[in-house]
């Protein structure tokens, strides 16, 4: 990979497939939010309380929406456009809820919408790395740490702790979770940059969560460490 603009990335080879892909994966996405309004109804039934349900199924989400498409991006995209289009639409469409006052009430949360921090920090780091460096796997890690990463984190605290929390036992389940995906794709920088997502991943500063603080801090170990420091 070499540092500059990439404007060979700006276009995609296949714009009328790909197009048809972003429909396809938007139409999957649209599924994985949905059908968790299900898995809501049963936790509630269970008397599992309505916070704790809607942090279960935003790690869901987090899981089986944002984690299969990041894998997806590169295999089927050859260029940002479609995929940035893709993911503003997104992030306008999960938005609106919250303008209107009139919320997604199964995921979505009205004391924040860190689930467009997270759609735009998800855009943003994939963009990024694609324009830059003409390759997303900067991005397919950064955003693969979101992911699956501060899901686990989630799934733990919600078991632990019945409630929303930022403990540090999360952050080692993160961590647990990160350490391969980022061996397996960069190696030692990698492995750092897992360490670096799954320490910031415990602070937020509303609105600034930790879906930016994640992007940040393991984009710019990687890029560093890959690219200035050779590792």
């Amino acid at each position: 990979m070499s540092i500059g603009l990439h404007f060979e990335v700006l276009l995609n080879a296949a714009p009328l497939q790909e197009l048809g892909i972003a429909l396809a994966m938007f139409a999957y996405l649209m599924f994985v939010v949905y059908s968790t309004k299900w898995v809501y109804a049963k936790l509630r039934s269970r008397n599992v309380e309505h916070n704790i349900s809607v942090y279960y199924n935003r790690k869901i989400i987090h899981i089986f929406g944002a984690g299969v498409l990041t894998l997806l991006f590169p295999v089927f995209f050859t260029g940002i456009a479609i995929p940035m289009i893709l993911v503003a639409i997104i992030a306008i469409v999960i938005y609106i809820p919250h303008k209107r006052g009139k919320i997604l009430y199964w995921f979505q949360m009205k004391e924040n919408a860190y689930e467009v921090n997270f759609t735009i920090a998800w855009g943003f780091a994939i963009g990024f790395s694609w324009l830059i460096f003409g390759d997303p796997i900067y991005g397919v890690i950064t955003a693969s740490f979101m992911a699956f990463g501060d899901a686990i984190t989630g799934v733990v605290r919600n078991a632990l702790f019945k409630r929303r929390t930022k403990h540090w036992l999360g952050n080692v389940a993160m961590l647990a979770v990160c350490i391969p995906i980022g061996y397996f794709y960069a190696g030692l920088a990698g492995f750092i940059a897992a360490i670096v997502a799954s320490v910031v991943e415990h602070f937020e500063f509303n609105p600034i969560d930790d879906n930016v603080l994640i992007t940040i801090g393991s984009l710019i170990t990687l890029i560093v460490l890959r690219e200035f420091l050779g590792l």
